[in-house]
């Protein structure tokens, strides 16, 4: 009867081990990170570009999680914060302007850009003094005569990176809601032009306005430069590189 009794306390005893033992192993399994898939990175690999350039993610479909995807995403400059541009499109700013001549990496789950930055060029337009100032390091600024929005067509007030370059490019009064048939009307070929916003306003050439740039502002938002300084700054700015404008 007492070895009966015994045999039976064993039995419960490694019928508890044993639940206590698969409990154990349930609470240790974790269910793998799933990535949302990248469609593209921006800038793109291998690239070169300015220290305003927005650092950019789209994702192959809409994100549920945000939160979530914004976990996956590393970008080897400390700081920062994120925006969403849509259900798609993610994107990360610097605390200020990315690192100047430096090498860049960003992943998002298995997508990954590697990308250097330039020796950080900037440009300030003063509307009021009618001046376009662009500073490189290691050299004296460079003060530009420049007329921009005359009133009622201001040149917005901020920092902009340079979104693209057009080395020709035609200047449509239409795509600013302003009709050929208008007084304020035109369609003009531009030259050396860097597009800051997505609504229409450009640094660019103009020898149309040359003898107002540095005395009066008459352009419709624009960035107006004198030809030779307009073609210099093509030459030596990069997409991504921040113009900042103010009064």
């Amino acid at each position: 009867m007492r070895n009966m009794i015994r045999h039976v306390f064993l039995a419960l005893v490694i019928a508890a081990l044993a639940a206590l033992t698969t409990g154990t192993a349930a609470a240790a399994t974790v269910s793998p990170q799933v990535n949302y898939p990248v469609e593209a990175i921006s800038p793109a690999d291998g690239s070169l570009v300015g220290i305003a350039y927005p650092v950019t993610i789209r994702f192959a479909s809409s994100v549920p999680d945000r939160a979530r995807a914004e976990r996956s995403v590393n970008v080897s400059v400390p700081g920062g914060s994120f925006t969403w541009n849509g259900d798609r499109e993610l994107r990360w700013h610097p605390d200020g302007y990315l690192p100047a001549n430096a090498r860049l990496t960003i992943t998002a789950g298995d997508a990954r850009s590697d990308f250097r930055t330039d020796a950080g060029t900037t440009a300030e337009a003063d509307m009021s003094a009618h001046t376009f100032t662009v500073f490189i390091p290691g050299a004296p600024p460079r003060v530009i005569p420049a007329s921009m929005g005359k009133p009622g067509r201001e040149t917005p007030v901020g920092t902009f990176p340079v979104m693209e370059k057009d080395r020709s490019i035609i200047f449509d009064s239409r795509t600013i809601g302003i009709p050929l048939s208008s007084p304020e009307g035109y369609y003009l070929q531009g030259e050396f032009a860097e597009r800051l916003t997505t609504g229409g306003v450009f640094v660019h050439s103009a020898p149309w306005s040359v003898d107002d740039q540095g005395y009066r502002n008459v352009s419709h938002g624009c960035i107006n430069l004198p030809p030779q300084e307009a073609e210099w700054y093509f030459d030596v700015v990069r997409v991504g590189d921040p113009v900042t404008t103010h009064w």
